[in-house]
């Protein structure tokens, strides 16, 4: 059974503490992993950080990883998915299974375009269909994804 493995969210380079902390809080809310790659834009214990995830950092497994490529040698066996704008598939076309891991790159600049050049089938975006507006804000993107594979695994709904 799937239902105990955990769908695992991976912030590379994040740069805004609210956006980190508000994830954490996603994580603990949902089982999942939050894994931080990189040289983080703040410091672990930022007030601000620590504040968005409220109490609930004890529920929250975070793995610390020095590069998205040390992360993807340890779990190689692992389906990653990366999020960014500059792609054209929908994450509704993405079929998630437990233990997938969500990537998601810095606020400012997203993920590298040889990265997501490299991985052109597992490359997915959140439509925005209005057209005005350029991307989401980090943890309400990292929410709706995640979300949409608790969904289609059967753990919500």
């Amino acid at each position: 059974m799937t239902a105990d493995i955990p769908f695992n969210i991976v912030l590379v380079e994040p740069e805004i503490p609210p956006n980190t902390g508000n994830i954490a809080r996603l994580c603990a809310a949902t089982g999942s992993i939050l894994h931080l790659v990189g040289r983080l834009g703040f410091a672990i214990d930022d007030k601000h950080l620590k504040r968005a995830g409220l109490d609930y950092w004890e529920h929250v497994t975070v793995v610390r990883w020095d590069s998205l490529e040390e992360l993807q040698s340890s779990a190689s066996q692992g389906r990653f998915f990366y999020l960014s704008t500059k792609v054209a598939r929908s994450y509704l076309a993405a079929a998630f299974q437990p233990g997938d891991f969500l990537v998601f790159g810095r606020e400012t600049r997203g993920l590298p375009e040889e990265l997501l050049n490299a991985n052109p089938d597992t490359c997915i975006t959140i439509p925005m269909p209005a057209g005005v507006v350029r991307s989401l804000n980090l943890s309400t993107s990292a929410g709706i994804v995640l979300y949409e594979a608790l969904r289609q695994s059967g753990r919500i709904g």
